[in-house]
């Protein structure tokens, strides 16, 4: 739990601060640099601009909130369909299919190929987290029981098949790749559309629909994020040693906050104080990025490793508990049946090893811009955790209890 609740708040930053730095590339592109200067704090101020709205969206818009989703949904589908039509008809060249599946393009600094491939795989692990976001609305679904889990499977199949073709329609069409990776806007797919098209208002339409989805995404992150703290705050929150935490955890473990952050507004029953917290608070994340981008990025990394660690830890536990009970499993309605062992395998493997690779540094030489100081973070709040448990945290924290009719009570630690 604490490890998705740091998670979440980082990745419900994510969104928006794309949203806001690439509205700043796109200032870029379409002012010469006298007439713009990227600054830091410009995109702060986007950033923020965004949160607010996703904030007010949440609570003033929270009945309407299933049709935003749902039309958030079509948009996407939508419009990825039209950005890959787009670069497949008007790219004026197309690279051949052994430079998309064979050429291997390593500008990290790192001399060993392989290692600068796994290095890479956070931009693909990113990707891959937040499916667990149903769970943290699924005491307000219907039959949550089967449709959390189809919903988690069906975004990951659905946008897994959709991510690797528009992956494809862009290593066909991105024309040169120095280029891309050399452009001033500070987004190489910003430049890649402007090189498909050749033109500014198109390249410029095509990078707007990135950025709105990126701004309609941050408002089911940050009902995510905010259903989050709730639970935590709820289950007595401020008494657990905050792994992988961030400046709201250790305020919940420092003063007695968690029991007004579980309150739940009776008028629109939703946690609207938790709402307001975690925008106040990635609001606060914000100015990290005026201080230093490489600081901010660090906690948006930290966040995929975070999440990443909270899936696996259950897992191991599932993996635990089939070999040495499997008999005191209870299972629900929806199950992976005989292959749910080995897909239980595949995942511990696979977020073992990528756990490892997201805290390299990304570029050879490490200086302290490019440097990745998400493993320095996550070793320091381990350490606090750790000695926060032997000194507090076990002596006042047993768990939430859960009730099963016909199962004896059972605390959950």
């Amino acid at each position: 739990m604490p490890a998705s609740v740091f998670g979440w708040q980082a990745v419900a930053a994510s969104a928006p601060f794309l949203a806001g730095t690439m509205i700043q590339g796109l200032l870029v592109l379409n002012y010469s640099p006298n007439s713009y200067i990227f600054e830091r704090w410009h995109g702060t101020l986007l950033y923020w601009t965004i949160l607010a709205f996703a904030a007010l969206a949440n609570i003033y818009g929270s009945r309407v909130l299933p049709m935003i989703e749902n039309m958030t949904l079509a948009l996407h589908v939508i419009l990825f369909f039209v950005l890959l039509i787009i670069m497949a008809v008007v790219s004026p060249t197309k690279h051949t299919a052994k430079f998309v599946f064979t050429d291997f393009e390593n500008q990290s600094g790192w001399s060993n190929d392989g290692v600068a491939w796994c290095i890479g795989l956070l931009s693909s692990c990113y990707v891959l987290i937040g499916y667990d976001g149903a769970t943290h609305l699924s005491e307000e679904m219907q039959n949550p029981a089967v449709g959390v889990p189809y919903a988690m499977v069906g975004s990951v199949v659905i946008n897994a098949v959709m991510g690797f073709a528009f992956l494809l329609t862009i290593l066909f069409c991105m024309g040169d790749i120095t280029t891309a990776l050399e452009t001033s806007t500070g987004f190489p797919i910003i430049q890649i559309f402007y090189s498909i098209t050749g033109n500014l208002r198109a390249a410029t339409a095509m990078t707007c629909a990135i950025i709105v989805m990126a701004i309609l995404a941050t408002i089911p992150l940050m009902s995510s994020a905010a259903r989050m703290a709730w639970a935590f705050a709820r289950d007595g929150g401020e008494q657990i040693p905050c792994l992988f935490s961030n400046l709201q955890s250790l305020i919940l473990l420092g003063l007695p906050f968690a029991r007004h952050l579980s309150k739940i507004e009776k008028k629109r029953s939703i946690p609207t104080i938790s709402i307001l917290v975690t925008s106040f608070f990635l609001a606060l994340l914000g100015l990290i990025n005026i201080g230093s981008t490489s600081a901010f990025n660090a906690i948006l990394s930290l966040a995929t490793v975070g999440l990443q660690i909270s899936y696996l830890m259950p897992i191991i536990l599932l993996l635990w508990r089939r070999a040495q009970s499997p008999s005191t499993l209870l299972y629900g309605p929806f199950r992976l049946g005989k292959a749910g062992f080995s897909i239980n395998v595949v995942a511990v493997l696979y977020l073992t090893f990528t756990c490892v690779f997201l805290l390299f540094p990304p570029y050879q030489p490490v200086t302290p811009q490019n440097m990745n100081y998400a493993c320095l973070v996550l070793g320091a709040v381990l350490v606090f955790s750790i000695f926060y448990w032997i000194w507090r945290g076990k002596k006042r924290y047993s768990g939430p209890i859960i009730e099963i009719e016909g199962v004896p009570r059972v605390e959950v630690l």
